[in-house]
């Protein structure tokens, strides 16, 4: 599960930096592989956020470590942190 997971996220990352990368406001988006993310996680060093999108009852029964749930279609400036130099990763799971 958690392997999974982490392939979620890694996969989510990719997806979202694609998908934003066309737009011209984006240049300050990054890739960060399935290790980088873990090594981050890892390190709990307070600079990487972990955002779960699902639905809450998803996040409820499992997440990554340290994420924090936010509504996707609801994310405000409060549930982020205040350091603008800090890593945010969002993720989300999609199953057809």
């Amino acid at each position: 599960m958690k392997r999974r997971s982490i392939l979620l996220l890694i996969v989510a990352v990719a997806l979202a930096g694609t998908a934003c990368s066309r737009s011209k406001e984006s240049a300050d988006l990054k890739k960060l592989s399935v290790d980088e993310v873990a090594t981050r996680i890892a390190a709990n060093d307070g600079k990487t956020f972990i955002f779960d999108n699902n639905p809450k009852g998803r996040y409820e029964k499992g997440h990554l470590p340290g994420a924090k749930w936010v509504d996707f279609k609801a994310v405000t400036a409060s549930d982020l942190p205040a350091d603008k130099s800090a890593t945010l990763v969002f993720y989300c799971a999609s199953e057809l």
